[in-house]
């Protein structure tokens, strides 16, 4: 009798590979597999065959160990091969070792991501209803989240930084999934993708808007937590990041490891080409697996010691000073490595432009204190990549000591909760506001000229994606979060808004009135101010969100921008356009220096200069009353004193902002103007389609309860013309740059 024997797949050939670079890393020939851990006593990569496998189908020990990196080279694999190690090692959580080779664990530098958390019990180190000291015995093989190889390979054409000035810099705030998942304008396929926020309806919005940057909320591989997805919610935000050089799977119009890589990369080629740079928003402070409670995904499995910041007293307890469970261990040089590793991939290889870093006090820690010296920063400061590249902090986080606003080191921007609440409360009608208002208006002078740095260090916001969205804030006293399932304990309490008389949605024509100005006049502040605005998505189309100020979790209509406009919405939207366009024209708005205080040459007409109605400068008295709620503000734009890229001096029209948060109209004396010149209003939120009025000096201007208004300097033999010399030079650079190639530089709408 013949006995048919059946072929069996070949032993995958092992060699000893490289310590570097960390990760998965194809070559053309094979891959080389890298992992660090200082605790493990043997490292064991699986092979799985693919996503629905309950088991590896291969598990090798990694041969070599050098200074700590566990590494192999593998001949026979390819991209697309799904893996994750077992770990070895002692599990004596008192000591703070969680090694468990029970369960497969994420590379800490997966590029691609083959296979998302499957949530069970087999995912914990310990056993799930027993306190964490106990050791869990069970195999998470069929639960684990699985790397992939990746192909780096793209091509990039002429794709290169844009490299836009940080005082020009407009930033919109978005959503991958949120700006797009109802947009008309984009097909379903793509909606809610990195191919969306590519399409050409979403790029020609931004262009409009003037955009020249979009910030996205995190990209990163991130996980829904195990409590959300019971209750049918997500963590939609994704500030609970796993992997820090994956993008996340869920945002690419195919659900493959490889495609969301190309399809990232393709997003961000299409932005650069609009003139559209691109910053994230990176959570580097914390990771998915929490407190000693948590799973065992990735780091706590790899090496828990080394990765995370323990408790000095108890290691088994972790120092959380994010309100997330736990902290990275940013003290030890091998993490270090992990986020300059991630930032510089996402620079070099995925093309992106900055990053916004989340509750980066965090990153400054050493032992428990904020040091703006620390070594996060002193790498940072020394590399060639990322001291070129956007960085915005956070600049607090939730441990003491932690708000550290106006405190980080030069080549580092800020976003400026001061500069947020001062506008907020000012609006609101609080007293005693006017004073830290003009500081504000000026470039905040008091937080960031003393260390070296410029007014765009900060970044103006009123709104972002944690907190009321600007509707809201005009509409709500109160958070109405009810809909998280946590009886509306979550979110800020402290919001300073103001409903303008009626909680929530209402059809009384004067309150909806009201808060339409209300959003004009808050958002005009943001864009006359100094320094550098950020938009939250979904504000220039009026977006609601009921009163929920802490969507983290609303995957759906609430969360998501509705793109159907009403004639209110886009009065609203026109009003908005209108402001970023007299933004890009102005260059006294788009100052690189801070103010001076000083005067034209035989004249008394200063850099800047603040009024009380009665056209006299403020005085000391003025500025300390608590009802001071009505200024101006003249920022000469023939005393701007910094010149272009060729060296010719800047000039511009000189402006005059009017604001007036008192309930009644005030007769505003207009201040003094070059002899030659008249005043001409270019903004009046009281009447926003109404037509330009020329005002002489001197004259009375009937400035409206609770509005802006923004005037010009013409010349007298121009008073009449809608464009001065001076817009007509602007429109006339606007135009050469937009001839040039689009790679190279923006086309502006």
């Amino acid at each position: 009798m013949t006995v048919l024997t059946l072929p069996t797949k070949p032993k995958t050939r092992i060699w000893p590979g490289k310590p570097y670079p960390l990760g998965a890393t194809w070559d053309g020939a094979g891959v080389n597999f890298a992992i660090f851990s200082e605790h493990a006593a043997k490292v064991e990569i699986c092979l799985f065959d693919s996503a629905e496998n309950d088991h590896e189908t291969e598990c090798l020990r990694l041969p070599e160990c050098t200074d700590m990196v566990w590494h192999g080279y593998f001949p026979d694999l390819e991209p697309g091969q799904l893996y994750g190690f077992r770990v070895h090692g002692p599990y004596d959580p008192g000591k703070g070792h969680r090694f468990n080779p029970n369960k497969v664990v994420l590379d800490p530098y997966a590029k691609g991501i083959g296979r998302d958390v499957r949530w069970d019990d087999a995912l914990f180190g310990y056993q799930v209803g027993s306190d964490d000291l106990t050791f869990d015995t069970r195999d998470n093989g069929a639960f684990c989240p699985l790397a992939s190889v990746i192909d780096s390979a793209f091509t990039w054409g002429d794709d290169k930084p844009l490299r836009t000035p940080w005082h020009k810099t407009l930033i919109y705030e978005g959503h991958v999934r949120g700006l797009t998942m109802r947009h008309p304008g984009v097909s379903e396929r793509q909606r809610g993708t990195y191919a969306g926020i590519a399409s050409e309806a979403m790029i020609q919005h931004m262009l409009s808007l003037g955009v020249t940057a979009i910030e996205l909320l995190p990209v990163h591989y991130h996980l829904n937590d195990r409590h959300l997805v019971e209750t049918g919610m997500t963590n939609y935000w994704g500030y609970n990041t796993l992997g820090f050089f994956a993008s996340h799977l869920d945002y690419a119009s195919k659900y493959s490891p490889r495609h969301s890589v190309q399809e990232f990369k393709m997003m961000v080629r299409a932005l650069h080409a609009a003139g559209i740079e691109v910053i994230l928003d990176v959570v580097y402070n914390h990771t998915a697996e929490g407190n000693q409670m948590g799973p065992t995904l990735s780091m706590k499995g790899v090496d828990n010691a080394a990765y995370y910041r323990l408790s000095p007293d108890d290691p088994r307890f972790y120092m959380d000073f994010t309100g997330c469970g736990n902290t990275l261990n940013m003290t030890h040089p091998r993490v270090l490595q992990l986020i300059m590793d991630s930032l510089r991939y996402w620079v070099t290889d995925m093309h992106v432009d900055g990053f916004r870093f989340d509750l980066a006090s965090t990153l400054a820690r050493e032992l428990f204190e904020v040091n703006k010296l620390g070594p996060f920063f002193d790498i940072i400061h020394q590399d060639p990549i990322l001291s070129q590249v956007k960085l915005i902090a956070e600049p607090w986080d939730v441990g003491p000591g932690g708000y550290q606003v106006g405190n980080f080191p030069v080549l580092w921007t800020e976003w400026n909760g001061k500069y947020r609440d001062c506008v907020r409360k000012f609006w609101k009608g609080d007293g005693g506001t006017a004073s830290e208002l003009a500081t504000r208006l000026a470039g905040s002078s008091d937080l960031y000229q003393g260390d070296g740095r410029k007014p765009y260090a900060s970044i103006n916001f009123i709104t972002c994606h944690d907190g009321f969205t600007l509707q809201d804030l005009v509409s709500y006293d109160h958070k109405h979060n009810e809909a998280n399932g946590e009886n509306n304990r979550d979110g800020a309490d402290d919001n300073n808004s103001w409903n303008c008389g009626a909680e929530g949605y209402t059809k009384d024509p004067g309150i909806v009135e009201l808060r339409e100005r209300q959003k004009r006049n808050l958002f005009a502040t943001l864009m006359f101010s100094e320094g550098v605005s950020m938009i939250r998505g979904g504000d220039e189309l009026s977006q609601s969100r009921d009163g929920n100020n802490n969507t983290y979790c609303q995957d759906n209509e609430t969360a998501w921008l509705d793109w159907n406009l009403d004639d209110r919405k886009q009065k609203f939207l026109n009003f908005v356009e209108r402001c970023t366009r007299i933004w890009r024209e102005q260059p006294v708005l788009q100052r690189r220096k801070f103010f001076m205080g000083r005067s034209i040459r035989g004249t008394d007409i200063k850099d800047i200069s603040f009024f009380s109605p009665d056209g006299y400068e403020m005085n000391d008295q003025a500025w300390d009353a608590p009802s001071t709620k009505c200024l101006g503000v003249r920022v000469a734009g023939d005393l701007i004193n910094q010149t272009d890229e060729h060296g010719a001096p800047i000039v511009g029209d000189t402006l005059l902002l009017l604001i007036n948060a008192h309930w009644e109209e005030m007769q505003f004396t207009l201040p003094k103007a070059r002899d030659e010149h008249v005043w001409k209003t270019l903004i009046d939120t009281r009447e926003t389609e109404a037509p330009a009025r020329t005002l002489q000096p001197d004259e009375q201007f009937p400035l409206y309860g609770r509005s802006v208004a923004l005037l010009r300097t013409v010349l007298r033999e121009e008073q009449n013309q809608e464009t001065t010399h001076v817009q007509l030079d602007a429109l006339r650079k606007e135009a050469g740059k937009a001839n040039q190639p689009p790679a190279s530089s923006p086309p502006l709408a």
